[in-house]
């Protein structure tokens, strides 16, 4: 049986000290639990990952085609990149994290999803910032091919639009910058993007000043915490094929 607490690791990094811990809560079953911790600020839970993977399998379903190029921004725990995986179309997937600590865990297997991803030849992580990477098209995201377009690109960094993890990427969260992520969507290609906030029609106002078509999806799913139900959302966006 698992010890009820213990921090697995704990570095520093450009955004202040990041921490993996794992515990256990006899009240919700047989189970441990993995957590990350930015300072004192929880950024995710292994517990709550239905919106997590509904960013992959709603976006991916707005999604043409097969032999599929997709870009996951954000690592966290991997529940997205592993959803993502599920899909037989995907060809290759690119994981950009900011932060090498967080591949790290992975990559050592120190975090349950590990072992899938790094088993999983079509993966691979990409060690930079997805805001830097998303608007500038003409070397993009994957550092061995510049320029290349994708078929999707599914976002889970920022709490929400107006929320974020750091306060530079409030830039990302405009016209000009999401048109620049978008040259490197293909044409039809899809951006998908995870929030803790119900949908926003001002988010989904500037969405539809880049992109031909905008669905938001509201994720319910139990909180044991709060004992009834908690949502996310997930905004599903489609690139014109003009």
């Amino acid at each position: 049986m698992s010890a009820m607490f213990e921090e697995i690791d704990s570095q520093p990094s450009p955004l202040g000290e990041i921490s993996l811990r794992r515990r256990r809560i006899p009240a919700l079953g047989d189970r441990d639990i993995y957590e990350v911790k930015l300072g004192e600020e929880f950024l995710m839970s292994s517990m709550f990952v239905e919106a997590e993977e509904a960013l992959s399998t709603l976006g991916l379903a707005a999604v043409q085609g097969d032999k599929l190029n997709v870009v996951v921004g954000g690592l966290g725990l991997g529940y997205t990149a592993v959803a993502a995986l599920k899909d037989e179309r995907i060809a290759e997937l690119l994981v950009v994290e900011a932060l090498d600590t967080v591949i790290g865990w992975h990559k050592d297997e120190l975090v349950p999803l590990g072992k899938t991803l790094n088993a999983d030849v079509r993966n691979r992580y990409v060690h930079g910032s997805f805001f830097d990477l998303a608007t500038a098209p003409d070397a993009g995201f994957d550092p061995d091919s510049a320029g290349k377009k994708f078929d999707a690109i599914l976002l889970d960094i920022d709490h929400s639009p107006t929320e974020y993890l750091n306060a530079g990427n409030a830039s990302f969260y405009t016209t000009e910058n999401l048109a620049l992520m978008a040259e490197q969507l293909k044409p039809g290609g899809v951006f998908a993007m995870w929030s803790q906030n119900l949908p926003e029609e001002r988010f989904e106002a500037l969405l539809k000043t880049v992109f031909e078509a905008v669905d938001s999806h509201v994720i319910s799913f139990y909180n044991p915490f709060l004992n009834g139900e908690s949502t996310n959302s997930v905004y599903v966006c489609v690139k014109g094929t003009a």
